[in-house]
C-alpha cells in the first residue's frame, strides 16, 4: 500500500517467504539512551577493526567481500531468513514483486556440474526457436559459462526486452554444438502451475500452486472462472505442496477465494502490541459451497501455512498429506544503497485460532537476543471447536506418506538417468504420441540405456560383502567361505535387469512423467503424476465421501 507523503517516502516490504507487503510506519518508536550508545560504540569499534585490516593486514584484502563476509557473519546469529540481499539477488525480488521479467523463457540449473536447460516456458522465446530440455549451455553472448558461477549466468540470460542473446549449446542427442541467437521479451511469471478438472469428467477442479507470487490470486481467480464457465464445480483440490511461500498479502487473497468476506485470515505482530496487524478476507468468496481439499508436505511453508492454518482453523476443508515446513516469521525487505537490501524478520504470524506454528526457536539460548517469546507448543480450538496445536507446522487432518521409493531409484535419480533417458528417447521417438507409448517398449530401451552408459549400481548389501571378501583374504578362518563370497560378488554385478525389473513400476511411472514433459510440456507432466501420486488419490476418495468428510470437520447432519 503506498503512502500518500509524497514520492521520497522510502518503502518497505513486508516478505515471508510468507510475504512481501507493502506498508508504512508512523508514529515514533522510543529506546533508551544508553541502546544509542551502545550502537554508537559498536559501529565506531566495528569501522576501526575494519580500516585497520583493510590497511595494514600482511595480504591485500579484498575491501568489499571482507566487510560482506562481516555483514553476514553479524547475520548469521539471527534467523536464516535474516539476509543481506546485494546486488545479483535483486532481480528475484523483483521477479516475486512484479511478476514479471525480461528473459527467452527457460529455466536453468546444474546437472552433472553443467548448466543445464530444465524447463521452457509455453510461447517464449526459447521454445519457438527450438531449444530442449537437457540442452548444455556452454556459451552465453561467446563467453563460456561454468557452473561455479551459475548466479551470474541467470543474470546474463535475463535482460531488457527487445535485446539479443546468443546461446551456444550442446545437444547430447545429436553429439554437437548447437547456436541460438534469441530476442528477450517480457516473461509474464506463471505462479498457478496447472488446472483443470481432475477426473476430466468430473465436477472436481484441481489447481497446483507453485509460490505465492504478485499475479497469484489474479491467476487462480481466472482460472476458477474459466472453469465455472465448462462446468459447476463442486470440490476443489488446492496443491500447495513444495511451495515455499511468497507475498503475505497474497495468501490473504488466495483465502479469500473460499471463505466468507471478513473472516479473520492472519495477525501478524513484531517487537510489541503497537506492531499487532490483522488481515481479514475482503470480498465475498468466488467457491463458497465448494468441498476443499489442501494438500500439504514438508515442503510447503509460510504463506502456504498461512492458507493452511485459516482453512484449518475455519473447518473450510481438510488438509491431507505430512506436517508443513513450520515458518511462522514474516519478513520486511528494507532498501539499502548501492541497488542492496536488508531483509529482516520483523513479525511472527498467527492463525484465526491464535497459533504461531513456527518449528524451530531462534531466540533460544542466544545471547543476542536479549529479550525474545519462548515458543511452547499450545492447544488451540478452530471454529467447530476441532483440536489444532500451535508450533511444528501444520498437521494434516488425515496424514497420508508418500510413497518411499527404493534406494536403487534414488541413485538413478541422483545421477540424472531418468532425465537423460527422456531426452534422448523424445529426440529418437517424435512422432510418436504421448497416449500410443508402449511400457515394454520404454524399459526394454532403458534398460539398454542403462548398459550403454556402463551404470552400476552397489547396494548396501553389495558393500558389506565386498568388505567381508577384503577381510577374509588376509584371515585364514575364513578362506574357505572366500569362493561362495566371491560366487555372491558376482551376482550383485550381473543384477541390473533384475533391479529394473524389482521396480520397473515405479521406473514406469518416473519416466513416463519424464517423456510427458517432452511430449506434452508441463501440463502433461503434471497430470501423469496424478495418477500415480498416493497423497492426491487418497485426498480424492476422502473429497469424495461425503459423510467422512463432514465428520472431519465436525459438521452437523
Amino acid at each position: 500500500m503506498k503512502s500518500s507523503k509524497g514520492k521520497s517516502f522510502k518503502k518497505k516490504i513486508v516478505w515471508g517467504l510468507t510475504g512481501l507487503l507493502f506498508f508504512s510506519f508512523f508514529g515514533f518508536v522510543f529506546v533508551k539512551k544508553d541502546v544509542y550508545f551502545e550502537i554508537a560504540k559498536n559501529i565506531d569499534i566495528f569501522t576501526r577493526v575494519y580500516k585497520e585490516i583493510s590497511f595494514n593486514y600482511v595480504d591485500e584484502i579484498n575491501p568489499e567481500k571482507f566487510l560482506r563476509a562481516g555483514i553476514k557473519g553479524m547475520l548469521s546469529t539471527l534467523d536464516p531468513y535474516t539476509n543481506f540481499i546485494d546486488e545479483k539477488k535483486q532481480d528475484d525480488i523483483e521477479i516475486l514483486t512484479n511478476g514479471k521479467y525480461g528473459g527467452i523463457g527457460v529455466s536453468i540449473g546444474v546437472k552433472d556440474n553443467q548448466i543445464t536447460i530444465f524447463e521452457l516456458m509455453e510461447g517464449y522465446a526459447a521454445q519457438r526457436q527450438g531449444l530442449r530440455v537437457g540442452d548444455i549451455i556452454l556459451e552465453v553472448n561467446d563467453k563460456k559459462v561454468v557452473p561455479e558461477k551459475f548466479d551470474e549466468i541467470s543474470s546474463m540470460v535475463k535482460g531488457e526486452p527487445g535485446t539479443f542473446l546468443g546461446l551456444k549449446v550442446f545437444r547430447e542427442t545429436e553429439k554437437d554444438t548447437l547456436k541460438f541467437n534469441l530476442i528477450r521479451e517480457e516473461i509474464v511469471v506463471k505462479n498457478l502451475a496447472y488446472y483443470g478438472f481432475y477426473p476430466e469428467e468430473s465436477n472436481t477442479a484441481y489447481f497446483k500452486l507453485n509460490v505465492f507470487g504478485r499475479s497469484s490470486g489474479d491467476e487462480l481467480k481466472k482460472a476458477i472462472l474459466e472453469l465455472s464457465k465448462q462446468k459447476e464445480i463442486n470440490s476443489v483440490v488446492l496443491d500447495l505442496r513444495g511451495n515455499p511461500g511468497g507475498l503475505l498479502d497474497v495468501a490473504v487473497d488466495i483465502v479469500n477465494k473460499f471463505i466468507p468476506k471478513g473472516e479473520l485470515v492472519v495477525t501478524t505482530k513484531g517487537r510489541d502490541t503497537s506492531s499487532l496487524r490483522s488481515y481479514y478476507s475482503q470480498q465475498e468468496p468466488l467457491l463458497p459451497k465448494a468441498d476443499l481439499l489442501l494438500l500439504i508436505n514438508d515442503g510447503s511453508a509460510s504463506a502456504s501455512e498461512i492458507v493452511a492454518g485459516a482453512i484449518q482453523d475455519h473447518d473450510r476443508g481438510i488438509i491431507v498429506g505430512t506436517k508443513s515446513f513450520g515458518k511462522g516469521l514474516v519478513q520486511t525487505i528494507t532498501p539499502l544503497s548501492y541497488n542492496t537490501s536488508l531483509k529482516i524478520t520483523s513479525a511472527k504470524y498467527f492463525t484465526p485460532s491464535g497459533r504461531c506454528i513456527q518449528k524451530i526457536d531462534y531466540g533460544k539460548k542466544n545471547d543476542v537476543i536479549a529479550e525474545y517469546d519462548t515458543l511452547i507448543e499450545s492447544t488451540f480450538a478452530t471454529d467447530h471447536k476441532r483440536r489444532v496445536l500451535s508450533s511444528g507446522g501444520i498437521t494434516p487432518d488425515s496424514i497420508v506418506q508418500d510413497e518411499k521409493i527404493s534406494s536403487f531409484i534414488q541413485d538413478i535419480l541422483a545421477k540424472g538417468l531418468l532425465f537423460k533417458f527422456a531426452n534422448i528417447y523424445y529426440d529418437s521417438n517424435q512422432k510418436e504420441s504421448y497416449s500410443s507409448l508402449k511400457d515394454e517398449k520404454i524399459l526394454a530401451e532403458f534398460r539398454l540405456f542403462l548398459q550403454k552408459e556402463n551404470y552400476k549400481y552397489q547396494s548396501e548389501i553389495e558393500k558389506k560383502v565386498n568388505e567381508l571378501v577384503s577381510l577374509s583374504e588376509n584371515d585364514k578362518t575364513y578362506v574357505v567361505l572366500k569362493s561362495k563370497m566371491l560366487e555372491l560378488q558376482k551376482e550383485f554385478k550381473d543384477n541390473l535387469t533384475q533391479l529394473v525389473e524389482n521396480d520397473k513400476r515405479d521406473i514406469l511411472d518416473l519416466l513416463k512423467e519424464e517423456l510427458a514433459s517432452r511430449y506434452l510440456g508441463m501440463n502433461g507432466r503434471v497430470k501423469a503424476s496424478l495418477i500415480t501420486d498416493t497423497q492426491f488419490q487418497n485426498g480424492l476418495k476422502l473429497l469424495h465421501d461425503k459423510k467422512y468428510y463432514n465428520k472431519i470437520l465436525q459438521r452437523e447432519k
